[in-house]
């Protein structure tokens, strides 16, 4: 399994053998992003990466498992594995203006919206948790992978799904139309940021190799601001969505000034969130610290 593999391996510059860190995340415009200097660039001394891309869903339920020593997460998912792993203080998705929205047909007269099955991105995104808080659990989840909740839609096999990442950029030209932005919706309700995902390591990793890859990742941030060319065709290539402007518009909604430090603001907000899955009976109690 990808996260027993403790294979080390040679740098170029040297014979130093560096431990090889296995990390999972989602081939979305904004973590390509974040990642590629990372994964593509002699960043750390103290370290050598392994990577795999996955979906969210996918990553969710492999941080369940533990697969991986290091994983991008949903908020909603990390809530769920808080024993396990702790959270970096760089690499969050999380703003304002940026959530999930829940879409229909455009002109589809609903009757109600409560009770009805509604497609949603995984059962432990963040978008899902959003929607559990607005309709008060009062709702049937289908889990479907994000980028084919449209279509179903459009094809009538259902009449209400929650979009995400790419999507959100496309989905009036393509005939939907916003029924609720949730993160307005979670906005309005707290007055909070809304945190999506996080980057997220294992607990059983020591501590100093835990902020070695905190900072190393806000390095990667940092050149990716620095060379964006050097990014652009890893992005293109992993992304679902091909057309450029489509992909900076994700990556400048969804990479912030709380990607580089999530800061106090973006913990309270997070707190905040960990509290209404908690009052909804969504998640169970849990008094360890969540950062590193």
């Amino acid at each position: 399994m990808p996260g027993n593999d403790r294979r080390h391996k040679k740098t170029n510059e040297s014979s130093f053998m560096k431990p090889e860190l296995t990390l999972a995340y989602s081939p979305c415009p904004n973590d390509t992003f974040l990642f590629y200097h990372l994964i593509h660039e002699n960043i750390s001394e103290k370290f050598s990466v392994k990577e795999e891309l996955h979906d969210v869903e996918k990553l969710n339920e492999y941080s369940e498992q533990r697969i991986f020593e290091v994983t991008k997460l949903s908020f909603f998912a990390y809530f769920h594995v808080i024993e396990g792993y702790a959270l970096l203080n760089s690499g969050s998705a999380l703003g304002r203006g940026c959530g999930p929205l829940l879409v229909k047909k455009k002109g589809k007269d609903l009757k109600k919206i409560k009770g009805e099955k509604i497609l949603v991105p995984g059962l432990k995104t963040t978008a899902n948790l959003l929607l559990n808080v607005y309709l008060q659990k009062d709702f049937q989840p289908i889990p479907l992978r994000y980028d084919l909740i449209m279509d179903k839609i459009l094809r009538d096999e259902f009449d209400l799904g929650v979009i995400i990442h790419e999507e959100r950029f496309t989905y009036e030209e393509r005939g939907l139309e916003k029924v609720i932005d949730l993160g307005d919706y979670w906005e309005s309700l707290t007055g909070k940021p809304i945190p999506l995902g996080a980057i997220a390591v294992k607990r059983s990793i020591h501590a100093d190799m835990q902020k070695e890859f905190d900072l190393s990742l806000k390095k990667s941030l940092a050149l990716a601001y620095e060379f964006p060319e050097k990014t652009r065709n890893y992005i293109l290539e992993n992304s679902q969505a091909k057309d450029e402007a489509v992909v900076k518009s994700h990556i400048d909604l969804y990479v912030n000034e709380f990607t580089k430090d999530i800061g106090d603001e973006g913990k309270d907000a997070v707190y905040a969130l960990l509290e209404k899955a908690k009052s909804l009976g969504l998640v169970k109690e849990n008094k360890m610290e969540m950062f590193v």
